[in-house]
């Protein structure tokens, strides 16, 4: 009570805070005021003597503070650069169309600018003239030269309001670039080397990881740093698409998948699920009929966990009886009591599907129709019990015993990957549908958007499932990928050191935009006041009234000629929309996945007398609907909504469409008890009693405010659910993020470098006294093992006798290795081009570092997977993860300096100089028995190792205390002599009992 009389007095904390800005506001105006009296170049000169004034402040910390003091100037330079434009009613071309400047910024479009600079979110109500605000921020940030970033949903928006923003920069002496999808590197480059740049948050998240993760150049590197962004539809960007990361995936190296072998069987198992359900749903109706209420909810609740979309299952739980019998049921079988009652429920069927966690689980009835014959099909073995047992066999040899062990691995792989087609094989047919999830497109599978409706062209979902759904529609299966660098929105994001954001529709989701982004939110007034008018939502027992109902207000709202825009969660809904429309003769434009083209056109001209528009809720977005004459005296566009979206959000967006600047409208939700969010989220239950209790019959609706509340707290949850997997995801990624910050910044420092031989001496300083640790500072030093692992890594032919490594300590050993080495690879450096050298130093560096990434990327992704297991342990997989993850990535980098020795000797700019250096290192046989050309004499000679070669004199450099020498492997000086073939000796006799007896 007291927070409310406090709040009544002195205002919220968002009216308290534009409170204190306003003054800010009245300075830039009294400013504009002062600046029309000035010429175009003398307020161009402003720019350019800003931009030269920070040239000479260093500090970013310094700059800024420069910033806000210049604010309130440069503000009204904006300001007044748009006026004179409106004034001299400028025209131009945007995206091939001709338009005429005609805005200025209001005084709530200051107030925007402001928050925004200040690296916060501005919620502006649609048609506030958000693409006009970030014009003050971009232009003040902008002045740095440090590069300023607008951050927006699709490539169309980002370049529309490049270019029609860019007429006000160019005016005021400002550069302005936009990135594309189809763009070269050379163009993306100079776009970034703009002040200001314009993009999708996709294209500038995968610059980020080709910049830093495949780049091998700094030529090849496009972004400049990240210094200041404005993310455009902040809520869509940093929380919708949030919790699918950004994947540069190249093809994997083999391909396993069986799905098109299984996929037969799947359909067969599928069909006969649902000819199972069908019967018991009949079985149940009998039930009903009959008065055993408990048998048929039993019933119908297994109806459910097969087939949660069955149609009688649907129809039944209209009925507030046969819902109450089918709930009762459930719960009582989720009771710790009837743990093995459920689990022998689940087994009379083939298989279970759990929507909510979108997981389909086979029965052994199912196993057993897909595999017959081998009741082990669906078993992993226990490989540890297994490799033991063939380690305590006795009468197997060590050859035998690694064989059997790869045998059993291989098994294991195979019954593991079998097992992973058909569990993703019974997702794709159970759990994803056709117009709803993904679209099918020039024989591919499209993925879309859940919150969008937007197709999302080159995504795939992970883990085998794409190519189970592209074998589900008997589409081109393309091998599976593998993960080459890999980033969340929200990390990406966070690299900015100054992030703001602007949308409709942030107030709900503030908390999470606080927790993850640190970002505030400030809810901006509208310039002139909302005239919505938000009825009240209707909610009906089945989605067949619900669409009557919904086709009824259109056609009355059409024949008024009051424009409708119509919102759909799906594209199949969409498109139910428009045949049910098409049969009753009314005209109308339908907006979904796959008519992605003409978004924007249709979204304009919405506002029309007598449009009617079908689009998924949030299409369109960044899009204003004008309307058109007369419209507003009808009461302006009318918005209907055909589902309650999981996020209030969207809803709110949707509203949104109508009622911009002052102009009237009017918006109404239609909602049944079929719907999703209804039916798996338990807002259907509480209003079964209420409809029970009015005896409503078909066709009639309920209506009231209350209704609006149970609605807005099945949604609540939902989104704390989504909130909990977003924030999962973040937690998860954390650990990969900082990961993926040393190796980066490791990998731009090899870029960077002027002197790589720097960076590889590094490497041999940190990697040889470890080495040396591994195989001398034992309780038993292995010295054969740690000479042959020298001799097989560098060229320094050392023997154990003349290294002579027992006489000195661990440390001097280590001196002495390295002083070895470096000396090895200068004299190698001499022989290569010099030109050259510094870019094989990086090269060695970098496809040690690239390569050990992808395949460590590749192994924390399946820890990731496995991880979750734990938990039935009792052991918080989060903690689990971060600490294997270390161990994992303290032995990544101890591979990456081990991979960068192997190749220092065996990588060459030129194979001519590569050869020349062999040809100068005293070279030693491997064997003391060589099978060169016997001669008359050779059973008198024992062969001794001996340097051959163009520094065979030189005895000094060859004598195996680890000078620079290589050991070659045996070659024939002539060809090989059979056993029972001449002699080549020319004595007459067989080869066998002549030379060959003694070679």
């Amino acid at each position: 009570m007291v927070g409310w009389i406090l709040k009544k007095i002195l205002g919220s904390k968002n009216q308290r805070e534009l409170r204190r800005l306003a003054p800010i506001v009245h300075r830039v105006n009294e400013m504009d005021e002062q600046f029309k009296s000035l010429s175009d170049d003398e307020l161009r000169a402003k720019t350019a003597a800003w931009k030269e004034e920070f040239s000479k402040i260093p500090e970013l910390e310094d700059q800024w503070k420069k910033l806000n003091e210049i604010l309130p100037e440069a503000f009204a330079v904006v300001k007044n650069a748009a006026r004179r434009l409106k004034e001299r009613q400028h025209t131009f071309t945007v995206c091939d169309q001709p338009m005429v400047w005609d805005m200025v910024h209001f005084d709530v479009q200051l107030l925007g600018g402001i928050v925004l600079h200040r690296g916060r979110i501005a919620e502006m109500a649609t048609g506030e003239g958000k693409t006009l605000v970030a014009t003050l921020p971009l232009y003040l940030n902008a002045l740095t030269g440090r590069g300023a970033h607008l951050v927006t949903v699709n490539d169309y928006l980002a370049r529309r309001d490049a270019e029609w923003m860019g007429l006000l920069y160019d005016f005021l002496g400002l550069t302005v670039g936009c990135i594309q999808h189809d763009q070269e590197p050379d163009v993306r480059r100079e776009q970034y080397a703009m002040d200001i740049t314009y993009g999708t948050n996709s294209e500038f998240g995968f610059d980020y990881l080709r910049d830093n993760g495949m780049a091998t150049t700094r030529e090849q590197q496009v972004q400049r740093g990240y210094h200041y962004a404005i993310v455009d539809e902040v809520d869509s960007i940093l929380i919708d698409e949030a919790r699918t990361p950004l994947i540069i995936s190249g093809p994997a190296t083999i391909s396993t998948h069986q799905y098109d072998k299984w996929k037969p069987l799947i359909e067969q198992l599928v069909r006969k699920q649902n000819m199972l359900c069908n019967r018991v749903a009949s079985e149940a109706i009998e039930k009903f009929e009959q008065g055993d209420v408990e048998t048929g909810g039993r019933l119908m609740f297994k109806v459910k966990l097969g087939q949660p979309r069955n149609k009688q299952l649907l129809r039944m739980m209209e009925d507030p009886d046969k819902r109450r019998a089918i709930d009762k049921a459930e719960l009582s079988f989720y009771q710790d009591t009837r743990k093995e009652e459920l689990f022998a429920l689940k087994e009379e069927l083939f298989f279970t599907i759990d929507e909510k966690s979108n997981e389909a689980d086979l029965s052994e009835q199912g196993r057993m129709f897909l595999n017959p014959d081998d009741p082990n099909a669906f078993v992993l073995p226990d490989l540890i019990n297994e490799f033991t047992e063939i380690d305590l066999d006795p009468n197997l040899s060590q050859e035998e015993k690694d064989k059997k062990k790869a045998e059993r691995q291989q098994h294991c792989d195979a019954q593991a990957e079998r097992i992973h087609n058909i569990s993703q094989l019974l997702r794709a047919y159970c759990l994803f549908e056709k117009d709803v999830q993904y679209v099918i497109e020039d024989n591919k599978v499209v993925i879309v958007d859940e919150f969008t409706g937007r197709k999302m062209p080159g995504r795939r979902w992970s883990d085998g499932l794409h190519q189970a759904v592209e074998a589900k529609e008997g589409v081109q299966i393309d091998r599976e990928t593998q993960t080459l660098a890999t980033i969340t929105i929200q990390n990406y994001f966070r690299l900015y050191q100054k992030l703001a954001g602007m949308t409709g529709t942030a107030e709900t989701e503030a908390a999470e935009f606080h927790d993850i982004y640190k970002l505030d939110v400030n809810m901006i007034p509208t310039n002139r006041p909302v005239r919505r008018t938000d009825h009240n939502d209707r909610i009906y027992k089945t989605r067949r009234e619900k669409y009557n109902a919904v086709i009824k207000e259109i056609r009355e709202a059409h024949a008024k000629t009051q424009p409708v825009l119509v919102g759909s969660v799906s594209v199949e809904a969409s498109e139910l929309l428009s045949r049910m429309l098409k049969r009753e003769k009314i005209p109308h434009n339908v907006l979904n996945a796959k008519f992605h083209m003409q978004e924007a056109e249709i979204v304009a001209r919405a506002g029309q007398p007598g449009t009617v528009t079908i689009s998924t809720n949030m299409a369109g977005r960044g899009t204003d609907i004008k309307l058109g004459p007369g419209v507003t005296d009808m009461g302006g566009l009318m918005v209907i909504a055909t589902e309650r979206h999981e996020a209030r959000r969207i809803d709110r967006q949707l509203r949104g469409r109508c009622a911009r600047q002052g102009d009237p409208g009017a918006s109404r939700f239609y909602v049944s008890f079929e719907d999703d969010l209804m039916r798996n989220f338990g807002a259907a239950d509480r209003m079964t009693k209420i409809m029970e209790r009015f005896g409503l019959e078909e066709g009639q609706e309920l209506e009231h405010r209350w209704l609006n509340k149970s609605v807005e707290t099945a949604q609540k949850r939902v989104e704390q659910r989504n909130y909990l997997v977003r924030k999962r995801t973040l937690d998860f990624d954390d650990v990969m993020n900082m990961q993926r910050e040393v190796v980066y910044t490791y990998r731009n420092e090899v870029i960077d470098s002027e002197e790589p031989r720097k960076l590889i001496y590094e490497v041999i300083d940190e990697a040889i006294p470890a080495k040396v640790k591994e195989y001398l500072d034992v309780d038993e030093p292995n010295y054969t093992g740690f000479v042959h692992w020298v001799n097989t890594t560098f060229p320094l032919g050392l023997t154990k006798e003349k290294a002579e490594f027992e006489t000195r300590t661990v440390d001097e050993n280590a001196e002495f290795l390295v002083e070895k080495i470096k000396n090895a690879y200068e004299r190698k450096s001499a022989y290569e081009e010099p030109t050259a050298v510094k870019s094989l130093e990086r090269y060695i560096i970098l496809n040690a570092i690239d390569r050990l990434w992808q395949e460590h990327l590749y192994a924390m992704d399946a820890l990731r997977e496995g991880v979750y297991l734990r938990g039935y342990a009792q052991k918080d997989p989060l903690i689990e993860y971060k600490t294997e993850a270390y161990d994992m990535f303290v032995e990544l980098m101890a591979n990456i300096k081990n991979e960068v020795l192997n190749n220092l000797f065996r990588s060459t700019s030129n194979l001519q100089a590569f050869e020349n250096f062999l040809a100068t290192l005293p070279q030693f046989l491997l064997r003391e028995h060589a099978p060169t050309a016997p001669t008359a004499g050779a059973a008198s000679r024992a062969r001794q190792p001996q340097p051959v070669g163009a520094m065979a004199g030189v005895a000094g450099d060859g004598d195996g205390a680890g000078e620079v020498s290589i050991d070659l492997p045996i070659r024939r000086s002539i060809p090989k002599v059979g056993r029972n073939e001449p002699c080549p000796c020319g004595s007459g006799k067989k080869y066998k009992n002549c030379c060959g007896r003694v070679a």
